[in-house]
């Protein structure tokens, strides 16, 4: 079986690689530009999967498609929220989300072995897809929250916000001036609504901006403890098959 990952950034494939393997297949090549797949297509056998970074260095990975007729299996690896990412499911697109979890890894690749790959009918609309997501900058993320408080609303900016976190099955918004606020929803749901590039869900308790992150220090167990400015009331514990993706995010 022929596998490629064509990623961006070389460490984030590497780890990506990794995480493959360690679930059974085999990472054939690693690709890092669209100038560098388009040459290998032309010089290679067309792989059997294919794990496709959105963000190249030199363009969108769409680019690729445009001058190579590929009828690989793909897997998308990519930082787009889970409302545009819809549009792979009904086009019969496996995906992943960044930070890549490795449980979902292995869900995407059950779903790529189940499918008959030897031979492929594959009808991406790679263009749908393009015109969806090739201005990252038009996706409206969360810029502020409204927050009831008895007969008033108080509005808070993003930018006023040190942590997300849940505890008794409540979610809850840790501001920098030291106040705890009760939100609607899960964090499940305020991941799909957050900049990945701002913020990190380090556990199944807590979401951070980077730009809180006072201080990151060595814990028990390969983990990793963050300190936030004014949030002292348990922890901030980077979950250890987590760690490698917060590195990775923290660049």
């Amino acid at each position: 079986m022929n596998i490629i990952i064509i990623e961006d950034e070389k460490p984030a494939a590497r780890l990506l690689q990794r995480k493959v393997e360690k679930l059974g297949l085999m990472v054939n090549t690693l690709l890092h530009s669209v100038e560098e797949s388009i040459q290998w297509f032309n010089a290679n056998p067309h792989p059997d999967l294919i794990f496709l970074d959105i963000q190249l260095s030199d363009g969108l990975s769409f680019e690729i498609f445009e001058t190579i007729n590929i009828q690989s299996a793909v897997i998308f690896t990519t930082a787009y929220d889970e409302y545009a990412l819809r549009a792979f499911k009904l086009n019969s697109i496996d995906y992943l989300l960044k930070p890549i979890d490795e449980d979902d890894l292995k869900t995407a690749i059950d779903k790529f072995k189940a499918r008959n790959t030897s031979a492929p009918n594959l009808a991406l609309d790679f263009e749908l897809i393009k015109k969806m997501l090739v201005n990252p900058i038009d996706r409206n993320y969360r810029k502020r929250f409204t927050i009831k408080m008895g007969q008033q609303l108080k509005m808070i900016d993003i930018d006023e916000v040190e942590c997300f976190f849940s505890e008794n099955k409540g979610t809850y918004l840790h501001t920098k001036e030291n106040r705890d606020y009760l939100l609607d929803g899960t964090l499940e749901q305020l991941e799909t609504e957050l900049d990945p590039a701002d913020f990190f869900r380090i556990s199944r308790k807590f979401i951070l901006p980077m730009k809180a992150i006072k201080e990151i220090q060595l814990h028990s167990n390969s983990r990793l403890k963050v300190i936030l400015p004014t949030f002292k009331a348990d922890e901030v514990i980077v979950a250890r098959e987590r760690v490698n993706d917060f590195k990775e995010w923290l660049g």
